[in-house]
């Protein structure tokens, strides 16, 4: 027998079946329906919580961006013991979350949600950012004014590079590499700084 919306507590319950759904069929391949009945509640009492899909999936996103910025600003670690290293630790932070949480990462990047619809979503989507916008601009300050990137942009380069190393070479879709996702990070951020003059040339 379903059980109706007294349930303990359903609202994370359908957030753990919505988990559950995306690992096995992605964050748009199943409907609410289904995360009623992984959930085992009626479908009606599903919408005393959610709206319809995009809102439980937007909570489940929510919840990842949550996650992910709590442990950036750990990585971070208030720029300490250096802007250097303190900015390394978030690109190694990324991978960590993507490979611990890939129910949180595949809501939080391939459902096509636009967190400007969502508030909540929004909010804590700007958290995890700015803590690498915040690593980017206390390393970029080591450089002259003149050749000093907007930390916005910097930021965006690290990020756009640890999300195609986790896609192409953490969760298989795209050609093999016989190198870790961790050293192909690590190389690919030290190209990057190196050419912007932060690391030297031969080290």
């Amino acid at each position: 027998m379903k059980r109706g919306y007294h349930h303990g507590n359903l609202r994370q319950a359908l957030v753990e079946a919505a988990l559950a759904l995306i690992a096995d069929k992605g964050p748009t391949g199943f409907t609410l329906s289904e995360a009623a009945k992984a959930a085992d509640v009626t479908p009606a009492a599903v919408y005393r919580h959610f709206a319809g899909r995009d809102d439980l999936i937007a909570e489940v996103a929510r919840q990842g961006f949550d996650i992910f910025g709590a442990l950036m600003e750990y990585a971070y670690a208030d720029g300490q013991p250096s802007a250097l290293a303190a900015f390394e630790a978030t690109g190694r932070a990324y991978l960590a979350f993507a490979r611990k949480y890939p129910g949180h990462y595949m809501a939080m990047f391939e459902s096509g949600l636009a967190p400007a619809n969502h508030p909540e979503l929004a909010q804590v989507s700007a958290r995890a950012r700015g803590v690498l916008e915040r690593a980017a601009q206390q390393l970029s300050e080591h450089l002259p004014a003149d050749r000093r990137p907007p930390a916005t942009m910097f930021s965006s380069h690290i990020w756009a590079m640890s999300h195609g190393v986790v896609e192409l070479f953490m969760r298989g879709n795209g050609a093999p590499s016989p190198f870790p996702p961790e050293d192909l990070l690590e190389a690919g951020i030290g190209i990057y700084l190196r050419g912007l003059g932060l690391i030297p040339a031969d080290s």
